[in-house]
């Protein structure tokens, strides 16, 4: 099968399931890392559709080799790694928990990190690998009234991709940190600070984007993309 291969975490609904749709659409097949394997009833998974769906618990770290390994045992191989899973909690001098900032950090951190590290090998084997990191506007500065600890994440996670561009340039891997401003997600449904929702960019607007970096060649690395919803002098 020479069909190239995307691996999508938290590809039940929302963002995720708009960048699977995408990459589907544009010729991708896609293996789709979820906890509820049967969130996508709508996708006929199998070989020939294309679409592979995955246990992947962001909490639970064995997952994390188990996805990748059947994923490569199911399409031989793996050319791109989209790590979308991610959760938002409330967390700053004045409220949260220690328990809220240590889920904060083991989905928006850890779980990329080991997923990262599973299908480094086989990014590095395509001689074109690619690894995108849905990061956010608030991996690039903080803004008052949003979640500290959430900030602190997505900051991790963009360092993280620095990190990965420098573990697989000469094997052709480029990785990028995607920092979209509000995505019109259940994520930001209820948050104090959140964008208005006629200003929220849509799910499908960054899987475009997404895909487009997908589809560039080793020659174009773009380490950020950044797309903002709202005017800002520092970003």
């Amino acid at each position: 099968m020479n069909t190239r291969v995307a691996m999508i975490s938290g590809a039940g609904r929302g963002l995720g399931a708009a960048i699977a749709e995408r990459l589907l659409t544009d010729g991708w097949s896609v293996s789709l890392g979820m906890r509820d394997t049967g969130a996508r009833d709508d996708l006929k998974s199998g070989a020939e559709s294309g679409v592979l769906c995955c246990r992947f618990d962001s909490a639970d770290p064995s997952t994390a080799q188990s996805w990748v390994d059947e994923t490569v045992a199911h399409f031989g191989r793996i050319d791109a790694l989209v790590n979308n899973a991610g959760i938002l909690r409330m967390v700053d001098f004045d409220q949260g928990s220690e328990e809220d900032l240590d889920d904060l950090w083991s989905v928006n951190v850890k779980a990329p990190f080991r997923l990262i590290r599973a299908a480094l090998p086989h990014l590095k084997q395509t001689g074109q690998g690619r690894v995108v990191n849905i990061a956010s506007t608030d991996a690039k500065r903080f803004r008052g009234g949003t979640s500290v600890g959430y900030a602190m994440t997505k900051h991790a996670l963009l360092a993280m991709t620095q990190a990965v561009r420098f573990a697989g340039w000469d094997e052709g891997v480029r990785a990028t940190a995607m920092c979209p401003g509000a995505i019109d997600t259940d994520l930001i449904g209820n948050a104090p600070a959140a964008t208005p929702k006629a200003d929220r960019l849509q799910p499908e607007t960054v899987a475009g984007m997404v895909a487009f970096v997908l589809s560039l060649p080793n020659q174009a690395s773009v380490p950020e993309l950044i797309s903002n919803t709202r005017l800002e002098s520092f970003i």
